[in-house]
């Protein structure tokens, strides 16, 4: 039986989500990938267990997360039910529905039946009464925001939910489903979106000063660009990566030698900063502290250990940024 570190939480940063009470650990643990039916559970347990002992206390999934669709959220509720459950209070666990999860014209977007349905299924899974945070996962152009929005406060008053998040939204629908929460006193404290160096996309569609206005956090997903931004290829594709052994998100056409170029570059200002690429590109992201937390996928404990060393230094000087941004394209 596992029994948690007793300095977990001596060296681990913590921040608010925006004006809210609930704070999460400045590095979190996402389980889009390594989850998922075709991993070794004996890993998935180390990888949780490592993230635990340094204080990382948010572990992040969704509905549709594997493969196959809902493995991560079984496999991990099996590692709850088996090890971590003494320690549910201590615990964030944040979950989604949004995607397509089952066949049918319920199984996918943003409607009401989708939403609660797929909220109840994920419970299933993870073998819990509630989730921490319960996510709607992207925009719905075909159902009104007020029924979106009204699962989600509905998910809340029924007790399956202790606050909720937006993912993939833009700045604009985000203020539009604020102001619809906020009438009904639903708890919304935190945007999930894709930032990195290379994606600023949440600094043009107006949602990183939408939420900083709204007081909301925002927590970043792929901050490593599906590990373009770690020493992995900085020398070429390895034939045993997620490019050539999996290739659903991250191709190899997306390596282009130029962006390799860039990308070792990037490499030697990390180098100076006495940081691996990795870290640097997290320190990036943690800078600025309208950022709550940065999500990390991991496939070894060790890559959790490195990653952590990014709270190490998040300070960059103007120089350094600036080139950081000549270089991200």
């Amino acid at each position: 039986m596992y029994n948690a570190s007793q300095t977990r939480y001596q060296s681990m940063e913590y921040s608010s989500c925006g004006e809210s009470g609930l704070r999460l650990p400045r590095i979190s643990l996402g389980l889009w990938h390594n989850f998922g039916d075709t991993a070794a559970c004996g890993n998935m347990k180390q990888l949780c267990f490592t993230a635990f002992d340094q204080g990382i206390t948010h572990f992040d999934l969704a509905n549709n997360y594997g493969p196959e669709p809902g493995s991560a959220e079984r496999n991990f509720g099996r590692i709850m039910k088996e090890e971590l459950f003494p320690y549910r209070d201590e615990l964030v666990i944040s979950t989604k529905a949004g995607y397509e999860m089952w066949e049918g014209p319920y199984g996918n977007w943003g409607s009401r039946k989708h939403i609660l349905a797929s909220l109840d299924q994920s419970l299933k899974r993870l073998g819990l009464e509630y989730v921490d945070i319960f996510y709607h996962h992207r925009m719905d152009p075909a159902t009104p925001l007020e029924e979106t929005m009204g699962a989600l406060a509905q998910a809340v008053t029924s007790g399956k939910a202790l606050y909720v998040g937006l993912s993939n939204y833009d700045g604009a629908s985000m203020g539009r489903a604020a102001a619809i929460l906020r009438e009904k006193r639903c708890p919304f404290v935190i945007n999930q979106n894709r930032y990195s160096i290379l994606d600023r996309t949440i600094e043009k569609n107006g949602l990183k000063e939408t939420a900083a206005g709204l007081g909301k956090g925002i927590i970043a997903f792929s901050p490593l660009e599906q590990g373009m931004l770690t020493d992995r290829y900085l020398n070429g594709v390895p034939q045993d990566s997620r490019v050539k052994t999996d290739g659903r998100f991250l191709k190899e056409s997306s390596l282009t030698q130029e962006k390799l170029s860039r990308i070792r570059s990037l490499n030697e200002i990390a180098r100076e900063r006495g940081q691996s690429l990795a870290q640097m590109a997290l320190a990036w992201v943690l800078k600025d502290q309208a950022l709550t937390s940065v999500l990390i996928g991991a496939s070894k404990p060790a890559q959790i250990m490195d990653n952590i060393g990014a709270l190490s230094n998040t300070s960059f000087s103007r120089e350094e940024l600036e080139r950081i941004t000549q270089l991200a394209g």
